[in-house]
């Protein structure tokens, strides 16, 4: 009995039919993702650079009403101006910066999270499921940081497959939501 009212109570807090768009719109882009992926992947980061230049403007705008930390206020609007400029002029060679600096990123956090989980694993002296998933998630790193630019370019159908799974599965609970209802 208790399981079913902590159902319905998290069914009334999402609306069923909002987790069906984010379900659809992960599912279309996931399908895109996969079907042209150096199009979307530039579509995607123009719609970035649009929100970054916005955000920009609006964290100046901001100023105004509030001053307290003006100083990372100013700093964030001139930041998030000049990079949605930077990324509207030349877009697929942001694509293709932005998706270098996001490997780059994964390979610095699997070697930091690798290194943790074997000193913990080590530490531990019995987890030897967690030292050896460290030294994968090291390895993972390596190979990301060793050739970030081929990372890059398979970025976009990495992302499309989750795309296209998490979609799916944010389908199914729609309808498991709207049931609960």
């Amino acid at each position: 009995m208790a399981t079913s009212m902590a159902d319905k109570a998290e069914a009334e807090q999402i609306p069923w039919w909002l987790v069906l768009l984010n379900g659809l719109a992960a599912l279309i882009i996931g399908v895109l993702l996969l079907i042209s992926p150096g199009v979307t992947t530039a579509v995607l980061v123009q719609l970035l650079g649009i929100y970054w230049f916005i955000a920009g403007i609006f964290s100046l705008i901001s100023l105004f009403k509030d001053r307290s930390a003006w100083g990372w206020k100013l700093f964030a609007g001139i930041m998030g101006i000049l990079a949605g400029l930077l990324v509207l002029q030349s877009f697929f060679l942001s694509a293709l910066l932005v998706a270098t600096t996001a490997i780059i990123i994964l390979g610095i956090q699997g070697l930091i999270v690798g290194g943790a989980a074997i000193y913990q694993g080590f530490k531990a002296h019995t987890h030897w499921g967690q030292i050896i998933l460290g030294v994968l998630s090291v390895i993972f790193g390596l190979i990301l940081l060793a050739n970030p630019l081929i990372g890059a370019i398979t970025l976009p159908f990495v992302l499309g497959i989750i795309g296209v799974i998490g979609g799916l599965i944010a389908i199914v609970a729609a309808f498991k939501v709207k049931k609960a209802t």
